[in-house]
């Protein structure tokens, strides 16, 4: 009961002098005329050598003089007040004290502004917070980048009659890696089976389905399923393990000998196809719904499939959305300029045609990764 009376008993300046914050007054220039007891011990500064002798902004750090001088002043100005400004403070040994900065204007009798009341928070701990959360996230990119990588490694089919190339290029703008996904692999000595798709989701999670829906596909495929019984393999296998949910896939088989291409789409962006004979154009045709899509407990529609023959030179180009898509344009535009630039570009290798599309379509308002799979059908 003593100690409380005692703590009642505080003047309000001693109140004033050790509160948790630094408090101080100054001239509308800046100049310091007050300070309190925390202020002193914070900055390592004696009242004597700061009021009346030094400027608020002369103890921030370079770029906070900056900020002050652009954003800090002109805002207090025109508001009256400014929250929560974060800046440093730089110590008389040279350290500097990350803090919070509240300030307001203190207006007289005739209501102009004479003064500036200022507060400073301690944000020490909050710096150390935002920097482990900045080192965790980056850590989880390392680790989502690792296991995405992992499941985009790997040699592609090529022989004499077939080759097959891939590029690959993440967002630029986010720190999140995306859940496109390619791969391309013999199914046997003259069949080749290729796929693209792209899971909802960014990170751990994301990079994760992308690889547990990669080993799925590779090992459904393995079986001798064709591309539409593939894919309804598939949304038996996500309904299983709940897994890819809305995830859009295309998988296609070329058959070397007969030249035969099959082909069944779940929601993904239709194929380029280029034969050697016509005009590039988008396979359109065996199409369906994403993956999981509308499974409510019922039987769930046979997906189509696609048919068609390719003659020697002929191109198929696999894609994501990340390549096309864009905000200032609508996505038929983007595909139109797919086209062009397939048909364009067609006699290029598919390590080259692949590499040249991702160039042709960089930008820096895509937001999402980018990846091309072509394959070239040699004479």
């Amino acid at each position: 009961m003593r100690v409380e009376q005692e703590l009642l008993s505080e003047s309000a300046e001693e109140l004033f002098e050790n509160a948790p914050c630094g408090y101080l007054s100054t001239t509308l220039d800046g100049t310091i005329l007050k300070v309190n007891r925390t202020f002193e011990i914070w900055t390592g500064l004696e009242r004597e050598e700061l009021v009346g002798k030094r400027r608020f902004s002369e103890l921030l750090s370079g770029g906070g003089r900056i900020y002050h001088e652009t954003h800090y002043a002109p805002l207090l100005r025109m508001q009256g007040q400014v929250r929560e400004i974060a800046l440093e403070i730089v110590r008389a040994d040279g350290s500097r004290l990350p803090v919070l900065v509240n300030s307001s204007l203190v207006q007289g009798a005739d209501e102009q502004p004479k003064l500036i009341r200022t507060t400073v928070f301690d944000a020490s701990d909050r710096r150390r917070y935002e920097e482990e959360l900045l080192r965790s996230q980056k850590r989880e990119r390392e680790i989502a980048q690792q296991l995405q990588q992992s499941m985009l490694a790997g040699e592609l089919p090529s022989s004499a009659e077939v080759e097959v190339a891939a590029s690959y290029q993440p967002a630029d703008n986010t720190l999140d890696v995306g859940g496109d996904w390619y791969d391309a692999f013999w199914l046997s000595r003259h069949r080749v089976g290729l796929v693209v798709g792209d899971v909802v989701g960014r990170g751990i999670g994301a990079a994760a389905t992308m690889g547990q829906l990669r080993s799925a596909t590779r090992a459904l495929a393995s079986t001798g399923l064709p591309p539409a019984g593939l894919l309804e393999a598939l949304d038996a296998y996500g309904a299983r393990h709940r897994v890819g949910f809305m995830t859009t896939v295309v998988y296609m088989e070329l058959d070397v000998d007969s030249r035969e291409l099959r082909f069944a789409c779940a929601g993904h962006l239709p194929p380029v196809l280029a034969h050697a004979s016509e005009p590039a154009q988008l396979g359109w045709k065996g199409r369906s719904l994403p993956l999981g899509f509308g499974d409510n407990g019922r039987e769930r529609e046979a997906r189509p499939e696609a048919r068609c023959r390719l003659e020697p030179g002929s191109v198929v180009l696999l894609y994501t959305d990340g390549l096309v898509e864009r905000r200032n344009q609508s996505l038929d535009a983007g595909m139109e300029r797919l086209v062009a630039e397939v048909e364009a570009n067609r006699g290029l290798a598919p390590d080259r045609l692949a590499a040249r599309l991702l160039r042709a379509f960089e930008t820096a308002e895509r937001q999402d990764d980018a990846c091309a799979l072509a394959l070239s059908l040699r004479g």
